[in-house]
């Protein structure tokens, strides 16, 4: 008897979209900075702890493209939490623009690569990956030019929305055994 795996990519999709979507207020200028407390323990658990899970259930899956991505950026949400709390006890000094610039140029490269995988995934992981290598290039280049960052929010609310409706066809779709939301 086969056991039957759930799709760990609307999960993962989920944990992305909320916390991104978090981040993404703040960056948009939405919500204050001070609201910072309220993203980093969703990029401790649902950003990170949760998408780092749904890269293993996809690397047992056999899902390289959706292992390598949510271990991927479950990674990112977990160090950059790290990183503002470190810098908020005063562990560590708070990092320069260009070394936070440098910090999103690097995740803008992994995505670049990951959106050139995404081409053989579907329209909606593509349009979700396209979206998400310019915002990180916007929010880097927003370390130094005024108003990129701003940009970068904007933009990185509509990648959560993007991330979002992936998530939710992948649940739905599943439960209803049919295509109701293209995916």
């Amino acid at each position: 008897m086969s056991e039957k795996t759930a799709n760990p990519g609307a999960l993962g999709l989920g944990a992305f979209a909320l916390t991104t979507f978090l981040l993404s207020m703040i960056n948009a200028e939405v919500i204050a900075p001070e609201s910072l407390g309220m993203v980093l323990p969703m990029a401790f658990f649902y950003g990170g702890l949760a998408q780092v899970l749904a890269g293993m259930w996809e690397f047992k899956s056999g899902n390289i493209f959706g292992a390598t991505c949510f271990t991927s950026f479950g990674s990112f949400w977990l160090g950059l939490a790290l990183m503002k709390v470190l810098e908020a006890t005063g562990i560590i000094s708070a990092v320069p623009p260009a070394g936070l610039a440098v910090f999103l140029s690097a995740w803008g490269l992994f995505t670049l690569y990951a959106t050139i995988a995404a081409t053989r995934t579907s329209k909606a992981l593509l349009a979700l990956f396209v979206a998400l290598t310019i915002t990180f290039f916007l929010l880097a280049v927003g370390e130094y030019v005024s108003g990129f960052k701003l940009a970068g929010g904007y933009l990185g609310i509509l990648v959560a929305l993007i991330a979002w409706y992936d998530s939710a066809a992948i649940l739905i779709n599943d439960m209803f055994n049919r295509k109701v939301l293209p995916f």
